[in-house]
């Protein structure tokens, strides 16, 4: 009995000296300080000038403005001739897609002509281009076929094996029969689909578990997905899961303490998507007065994705075209209204769907077009989203206690939001992946 007395003893020693030395790292970690010529800090509404952004381990200390003391020995990166802000967050992107032109094989190559390394070797291609640009957060929603691949390349970032942004990852998405591709194949062929396809509420809820039990952060559901002209040329989508089947999704994830983000066009498939109690509407093309009365309501967050339906219009007189020009038409007055109704809006581009070697601020002018002043886009893209992500003063922001994601872009973007395509420094958990101007 003495020994186990003495064992307990040592192990509580043992573990009071590490948590000592733990918070004895914290607390030395070195201090970085960052001179900021002008902070936009993701939340406030008017910009400082002349600020100190106090940085230690991966946390933000302290802002103050420059008249504050700088400590002997500290880190001083001199942004004085910058913007600065928040780092980004695009909470719409597919890192496993790779374009969907259709001179490349369209969608339909990236399943069939890709493998799995060759996918993942890509996906690391695209976590990367989105940090150097200033993106150090995606919500990354399914990986169009490549299973969990998503969870594993969000713990090679975390582990620091690959640079790139904090993933928050929704696996495989779900949809109905006839909801998704592959299609157009022989029907007696098995072919592979983008998403994972249920049922009925059963199958529904244990694909809602199955995906959340492999790491899923969020659950992607399909409730829209053909669209087309109709003779009176209104847009019309096809609805895939019905209410019965989302509620059971949406119940399971909520009972995790997840949300679950609904690509939804218009229609029958939207209106199923609210009901079911979704908590985004994912591109949201056409959404009519008494939805976005009850998006208020329920206070569901809009992603629209504007930019993709902007680009690679079929010929205007072929039925796709027809559609894609449609799409466009009722888009953008979709989010005139829920910018008018106060509808909370986050920056998505789908990148994926759109090749990753575009720029990912081409968001920010259709925003900016459709509505939501510059700033309101910025906080689109930083404290809006974070708050989406349950992360609200940890991400998105420029204040005490936050991550320290920083990044800085020569002009103001204030006056023209474009400048955000320009990010000359980007800074990630304290940890500096970008600085093209010199330091003291």
């Amino acid at each position: 009995m003495r020994k186990c007395v003495l064992l307990l003893c040592f192990l509580a020693l043992a573990c009071d000296r590490n948590c000592g030395q733990v918070s004895s790292t914290g607390a030395t970690a070195t201090l970085t300080v960052i001179k900021a010529g002008v902070l936009i800090d993701g939340e406030t509404e008017t910009p400082r000038k002349n600020q100190l952004i106090f940085v230690r381990g991966e946390r933000i200390e302290n802002v103050s403005d420059a008249s504050a003391a700088i400590p002997a020995g500290a880190k001083v990166i001199d942004l004085s001739s910058a913007t600065v802000l928040p780092g980004l967050i695009d909470a719409h992107t597919h890192i496993f897609l790779w374009g969907e032109k259709p001179d490349k094989g369209g969608y339909d190559a990236n399943i069939l002509k890709a493998g799995i390394a060759l996918r993942a070797a890509r996906a690391t291609f695209a976590c990367r281009r989105a940090l150097e640009q200033g993106f150090t957060t995606l919500r990354d929603v399914e990986t169009e076929g490549a299973g969990y691949g998503d969870v594993e390349i969000k713990q090679a970032i975390e582990e620091g094996t690959i640079p790139g942004p904090r993933l928050f990852v929704a696996t495989r998405a779900i949809s109905s029969t006839g909801g998704y591709n592959l299609e157009g194949y022989a029907p007696e062929l098995d072919m592979p689909k983008g998403a994972q396809i249920v049922d009925g509420p059963v199958e529904a809820r244990k694909a809602a578990r199955e995906q959340l039990d492999h790491g899923a952060d969020w659950l992607k559901v399909y409730m829209t997905h053909r669209s087309w002209v109709d003779k009176q040329g209104k847009l019309v989508s096809q609805p895939t899961l019905t209410v019965e089947e989302l509620k059971a999704i949406v119940d399971e994830a909520h009972g995790w303490s997840k949300k679950v983000a609904c690509h939804a066009y218009n229609g029958i498939g939207l209106q199923r998507a609210l009901d079911g109690g979704c908590d985004s509407i994912e591109h949201g093309l056409e959404i009519s007065d008494a939805q976005i009365t009850q998006m208020a309501r329920q206070g569901t967050w809009y992603c629209p994705t504007l930019a993709p339906y902007y680009g690679d219009w079929a010929p205007e007189s072929t039925a796709a075209g027809k559609r894609d020009r449609k799409r466009a038409e009722v888009h953008g007055v979709s989010v005139q209204k829920a910018v008018k109704a106060g509808i909370k809006i986050v920056y998505g581009t789908d990148m994926g769907g759109i090749e990753w070697t575009e720029p990912m601020a081409l968001e920010f002018p259709y925003l900016v077009q459709f509505g939501l002043t510059p700033m309101q886009a910025i906080r689109a893209a930083t404290s809006r989203a974070a708050e989406m992500l349950d992360e609200k003063g940890e991400l998105g922001v420029v204040a005490p206690g936050a991550y320290a994601d920083i990044i800085a872009v020569s002009g103001d973007p204030l006056k023209d939001v474009k400048e955000l395509a320009n990010a000359r420094f980007v800074m990630k958990s304290g940890n500096v992946f970008k600085n093209e101007w010199s330091n003291k």
